[in-house]
């Protein structure tokens, strides 16, 4: 299975942030998996953003929730982050991930940089 992150790598404030993971080797509707957005910020941990499982539910973190949306599009196997008004703390290394509950993140895109800064 591979993971790949796409979408520019600077955004301006106020803007929405959108990032694609295209995934190959294998489908985003395979029973039991969940896909997932997670970042980490310079000099700190890493964040899970949001989740889609393979039925398409959803989990978005409580402090992102106002401002986070994910999609998927089955046809083409990729989902889609957005992040609304961001600042420059959205400044991150935004990395697309594959896991189940039982086995946690098996599989990682390279991790997108994403700077915010006008």
């Amino acid at each position: 299975v591979q993971l790949q992150e796409s979408g520019p790598g600077l955004v301006k404030p106020s803007q929405t942030l959108s990032l694609t993971c295209t995934v190959s080797g294998g489908s985003i509707t395979s029973n039991f998996y969940a896909w997932s957005w997670i970042r980490q910020p310079p000099g700190k941990g890493l964040e899970r953003i949001v989740s889609i499982t393979f039925s398409g539910d959803t989990y978005i973190s409580p402090s992102l929730e106002s401002r986070t949306s994910i999609s998927r599009d089955t046809s083409n196997n990729q989902f889609t982050l957005q992040l609304s008004s961001v600042t420059p703390e959205d400044t991150a290394v935004y990395y697309c991930t594959r896991g189940t509950s039982a086995s946690g993140y098996d599989y990682w895109g390279q991790g997108r940089q994403v700077t915010v800064s006008s």
